[in-house]
Protein backbone atom coordinates (compact mmCIF):
# COMPACT_ATOMS: atom_id res chain seq x y z
CA UNK A 1 0.00 0.00 0.00
CA UNK A 2 3.14 2.25 0.96
CA UNK A 3 4.81 2.40 -2.41
CA UNK A 4 1.72 2.16 -4.43
CA UNK A 5 0.99 5.82 -2.82
CA UNK A 6 4.63 6.53 -3.19
CA UNK A 7 4.60 5.66 -6.68
CA UNK A 8 1.24 7.27 -7.29
CA UNK A 9 2.07 10.86 -6.00
CA UNK A 10 5.69 10.54 -7.99
CA UNK A 11 3.55 10.10 -11.18
CA UNK A 12 1.08 12.99 -9.91
CA UNK A 13 4.23 14.90 -9.06
CA UNK A 14 6.23 14.60 -12.55
CA UNK A 15 2.73 15.63 -14.50
CA UNK A 16 2.04 18.80 -12.36
CA UNK A 17 5.93 19.46 -13.17
CA UNK A 18 5.54 18.96 -16.92
CA UNK A 19 2.00 20.79 -17.11
CA UNK A 20 3.18 24.02 -15.23
CA UNK A 21 6.52 24.17 -17.41
CA UNK A 22 4.27 23.89 -20.51
CA UNK A 23 2.62 26.79 -19.29
CA UNK A 24 5.68 28.66 -18.76
CA UNK A 25 7.71 28.22 -21.62
CA UNK A 26 7.08 27.09 -25.34
CA UNK A 27 7.46 23.24 -26.05
CA UNK A 28 10.39 23.47 -28.75
CA UNK A 29 10.28 20.69 -31.13
CA UNK A 30 13.10 19.91 -33.24
CA UNK A 31 12.36 18.52 -36.97
CA UNK A 32 12.82 14.98 -35.84
CA UNK A 33 10.96 15.27 -33.07
CA UNK A 34 7.89 17.09 -35.55
CA UNK A 35 7.73 14.59 -37.91
CA UNK A 36 6.93 12.12 -35.31
CA UNK A 37 4.07 14.42 -33.80
CA UNK A 38 2.74 15.29 -37.54
CA UNK A 39 1.97 11.56 -37.89
CA UNK A 40 0.43 10.96 -34.34
CA UNK A 41 -1.72 13.84 -34.59
CA UNK A 42 -1.57 17.03 -37.53
CA UNK A 43 -1.86 20.04 -36.14
CA UNK A 44 -0.54 23.74 -37.32
CA UNK A 45 3.01 23.89 -37.23
CA UNK A 46 5.42 27.27 -36.33
CA UNK A 47 8.84 27.23 -37.33
CA UNK A 48 11.27 29.62 -35.82
CA UNK A 49 14.88 29.93 -37.85
CA UNK A 50 17.13 31.84 -35.56
CA UNK A 51 21.12 32.82 -35.03
CA UNK A 52 23.13 33.15 -32.12
CA UNK A 53 24.28 36.87 -33.37
CA UNK A 54 21.10 37.89 -34.32
CA UNK A 55 19.66 40.53 -32.29
CA UNK A 56 15.94 40.75 -32.95
CA UNK A 57 16.10 36.28 -32.72
CA UNK A 58 17.34 36.74 -29.13
CA UNK A 59 15.00 40.16 -28.71
CA UNK A 60 12.19 37.75 -29.70
CA UNK A 61 13.18 35.41 -27.46
CA UNK A 62 13.61 37.32 -24.47
CA UNK A 63 10.68 39.62 -24.73
CA UNK A 64 7.98 37.32 -27.24
CA UNK A 65 8.30 33.37 -26.55
CA UNK A 66 7.83 34.24 -22.63
CA UNK A 67 4.58 36.04 -22.56
CA UNK A 68 2.07 34.05 -21.08
CA UNK A 69 -0.14 34.43 -24.32
CA UNK A 70 1.69 33.13 -26.64
CA UNK A 71 3.30 30.56 -24.44
CA UNK A 72 -0.61 29.68 -24.67
CA UNK A 73 -1.35 30.05 -27.71
CA UNK A 74 1.92 28.24 -29.28
CA UNK A 75 1.48 25.35 -27.72
CA UNK A 76 -2.25 24.65 -27.99
CA UNK A 77 -2.24 25.68 -31.61
CA UNK A 78 0.55 24.53 -32.89
CA UNK A 79 3.97 22.15 -33.33
CA UNK A 80 6.56 24.69 -31.99
CA UNK A 81 9.76 24.39 -33.95
CA UNK A 82 13.07 26.40 -33.17
CA UNK A 83 16.11 26.12 -35.17
CA UNK A 84 19.40 27.73 -35.77
CA UNK A 85 19.66 28.17 -38.99
CA UNK A 86 23.30 27.81 -38.92
CA UNK A 87 23.43 24.50 -37.72
CA UNK A 88 26.36 21.79 -38.98
CA UNK A 89 23.74 18.91 -38.16
CA UNK A 90 22.33 16.49 -40.83
CA UNK A 91 18.14 16.56 -40.48
CA UNK A 92 16.39 14.02 -41.76
CA UNK A 93 13.03 14.88 -42.49
CA UNK A 94 10.30 13.47 -44.65
CA UNK A 95 12.83 10.24 -45.35
CA UNK A 96 14.91 13.16 -46.99
CA UNK A 97 18.78 14.18 -45.15
CA UNK A 98 19.44 17.95 -45.35
CA UNK A 99 22.50 19.28 -44.29
CA UNK A 100 24.65 22.73 -44.28
CA UNK A 101 26.04 22.72 -47.70
CA UNK A 102 27.97 26.11 -46.92
CA UNK A 103 29.96 25.10 -43.51
CA UNK A 104 32.64 26.93 -44.61
CA UNK A 105 31.37 29.91 -46.11
CA UNK A 106 30.50 33.77 -44.85
CA UNK A 107 26.64 32.94 -44.36
CA UNK A 108 26.48 29.07 -43.33
CA UNK A 109 22.84 29.03 -43.80
CA UNK A 110 21.33 25.43 -43.36
CA UNK A 111 19.36 23.85 -46.48
CA UNK A 112 16.35 23.84 -44.24
CA UNK A 113 15.74 27.65 -43.76
CA UNK A 114 16.96 28.08 -47.10
CA UNK A 115 14.34 26.19 -48.73
CA UNK A 116 11.93 26.71 -46.28
CA UNK A 117 12.02 30.61 -45.48
CA UNK A 118 14.12 31.82 -48.63
CA UNK A 119 12.46 35.25 -50.63
CA UNK A 120 12.25 35.44 -53.93
CA UNK A 121 15.13 37.49 -55.22
CA UNK A 122 16.44 38.78 -52.14
CA UNK A 123 19.34 37.25 -49.72
CA UNK A 124 18.31 34.57 -46.60
CA UNK A 125 17.66 36.88 -43.36
CA UNK A 126 16.75 36.82 -40.01
CA UNK A 127 14.58 36.39 -37.88
CA UNK A 128 12.64 34.00 -40.19
CA UNK A 129 9.46 32.80 -39.15
CA UNK A 130 7.20 29.87 -41.04
CA UNK A 131 3.77 29.02 -40.10
CA UNK A 132 2.31 25.54 -41.82
CA UNK A 133 -1.08 24.22 -41.78
CA UNK A 134 -2.00 20.66 -40.49
CA UNK A 135 -0.90 19.48 -43.62
CA UNK A 136 2.52 20.91 -43.49
CA UNK A 137 1.68 23.33 -46.49
CA UNK A 138 2.66 27.17 -45.97
CA UNK A 139 0.48 29.90 -44.93
CA UNK A 140 2.25 32.62 -44.08
CA UNK A 141 6.22 34.17 -43.54
CA UNK A 142 7.60 36.91 -41.48
CA UNK A 143 11.18 38.15 -41.94
CA UNK A 144 11.01 40.96 -39.11
CA UNK A 145 10.98 41.06 -35.45
CA UNK A 146 7.28 40.82 -33.99
CA UNK A 147 6.29 41.98 -31.00
CA UNK A 148 3.90 40.09 -28.17
CA UNK A 149 0.57 41.44 -29.91
CA UNK A 150 2.13 41.36 -33.36
CA UNK A 151 2.61 37.73 -32.82
CA UNK A 152 -0.23 37.36 -31.08
CA UNK A 153 -2.51 38.39 -33.92
CA UNK A 154 -0.83 36.12 -36.55
CA UNK A 155 -0.95 33.36 -34.62
CA UNK A 156 -4.59 33.81 -34.24
CA UNK A 157 -5.46 34.26 -37.80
Amino acid sequence: MTKLFILSTFVLLITNTASSQNERAVSWLSFQQLEDSLLIKPKKVFIDFYADWCGPCIKMQRDVFTDKKVIALLNKEFYAVKMDAETKDTITFGGQKFINERINKRNPVHQIPLLMARKKNKPFSLPAIVLMDKNFKPTARYFQYLNVEQLIKVLSQ
